[in-house]
């Protein structure tokens, strides 16, 4: 029988620069790669094509939860995909419901929809919102500046950066931005038109930036008093990477009103899955009866393969205590970097976050990059990398540590040293 397609070649020099070359002739050039290869990962612990080992303070940006080729995602992927990998939403599966049982149960009486991604999932929100305000001619959306939600058309114009927007105008009505952690200009901003305010927890794409209890309160109030709804974009920050399994429990917690906090939405993705694509958003009640039959769906979203690898993923993190090893390890590496910024005062600026997201400012007149018109966040990047060190930009001169919630005491250390380096060198 004649081959109508015939198969891909084979890769005769497995290394970087003809990867490199296979993906510049193939692959659509849509980001900006740094120039690595990778081929095998174990852990925190990643090696290149060419052998070269480096530890992973990135994990996929948020998304390696238990780390890499984790022998009991891969369990569950096996044992599930032998007995059923997809049937459509038209049809029930347990792994689905016993997985949206676990999300409700760890935020509040709700429901939740099963999508791929965290684009996917703020775009349910969109709808969640136009819906709620259907009836009354609210659509509009209040977000912030300097925020992120996906790369969607819905996604960028929702985004409160204008990098993202270029080239892809107009953007989709109904969105405005306003100013992060300022609950007078929320209040100014509401519109006729004003159905919901969306903010991420912890803006992660522009600098590691957390809400203040404050600021999450007064919206919520906000909210309740302009009959809106309040929406939280966790899908960097969320599912236990700053200690608990929401950005806004931890963010809240020992506050004496934090117990009658509850956002009516929220997008998740990243860690939800440990590197197997799934993403999903939870509603409050009564929102979650809003979504009929036939008013969203998704081909893929809930299938059983990803919603048996997200079950094993919470029972590991729960057997294994790594939200509360996110807590611990998260605090040494704060406390470390911070010892470090007043040791290096002219080259880092700032530390901040909670548990394993952490972001670490640097001053923006480095003597060593003042030769390049590059943002000192990718020179900084680069250094890292040439040292063995993988962490991931946000902003200009940000980057940001975001390692799996099972990185060891000894791993930090090590990650420590080569950032006290670096620090040490672009200081002489």
């Amino acid at each position: 029988m004649r081959e109508i397609v015939p198969p891909s070649p084979a890769i005769v020099r497995n290394d970087q620069a003809s990867i490199q070359e296979q993906f510049q002739r193939n692959v659509v050039p849509s980001y900006g790669r740094f120039p690595l290869a990778f081929s095998r990962g174990s852990g925190s612990q990643l090696w290149d094509v060419g052998g070269r080992r480096y530890l992973d303070f990135a994990s996929g940006i948020a998304v390696c939860t238990l780390g890499h080729s984790n022998a009991e995602i891969t369990d569950a992927l096996i044992e599930q995909s032998r007995k059923l990998m997809h049937v459509s939403n038209l049809y029930y599966t347990a792994p689905q419901g016993q997985l949206a049982e676990e999300i409700v149960n760890r935020i509040g009486p709700g429901k939740v929809f099963f999508c791929n991604s965290g684009a996917e999932a703020d775009e349910g929100l969109y709808k969640i919102a136009r819906k709620f305000g259907h009836d009354e001619g609210r659509f509009e959306i209040l977000t912030a500046f300097n925020s992120f939600h996906g790369r969607t058309l819905a996604g960028i114009s929702a985004t409160g950066q204008e990098k993202v927007k270029k080239g892809f105008e107009p953007m989709t009505p109904g969105f405005r931005h306003i100013p992060y952690n300022d609950l007078e200009a929320a209040h100014a901003a509401i519109s006729p038109a004003t159905v919901a305010i969306l903010i991420e927890g912890i803006q992660g794409e522009s600098g590691v930036t957390p809400a203040t209890p404050e600021y999450l309160l007064g919206l919520r109030k906000l909210c309740d008093e302009r009959k809106m709804l309040l929406l939280i974009d966790g899908v960097q920050c969320g599912h236990f990477r700053t200690g608990r399994f929401q950005s806004f429990q931890r963010i809240l917690e020992g506050h004496p009103e934090a117990a009658g906090f509850l956002p009516d939405g929220i997008s998740m993705a990243k860690a939800l899955g440990g590197g197997f694509p799934i993403g999903a958003f939870w509603l409050r009640q009564p929102h979650g009866d809003l979504l009929s039959a036939g008013t969203h769906g998704t081909t893929f979203g809930g299938n059983p393969l990803g919603c048996a690898v997200a079950l094993k993923i919470i029972s590991v993190i729960e057997r294994d205590h790594l939200a509360q090893n996110a807590r611990e390890v998260g605090a040494y590496l704060k406390t470390s970097l911070i010892q470090l910024m007043n040791r290096f005062p002219n080259v880092i600026k700032d530390v901040r976050g909670y548990g394993l997201m952490i972001g670490v400012e640097f001053h923006t007149n480095i003597p060593a990059f003042s030769g390049s018109d590059r943002a000192v966040s990718l020179q900084l990047i680069n250094r890292f990398h040439e040292a063995g060190l993988l962490t991931v930009p946000s902003g200009t001169h940000t980057i940001r540590i975001l390692p799996a919630l099972n990185l060891k005491r000894n791993e930090a250390d090590e990650g420590l040293a080569i950032i006290e380096k670096v620090a040490a060198t672009l200081s002489a």
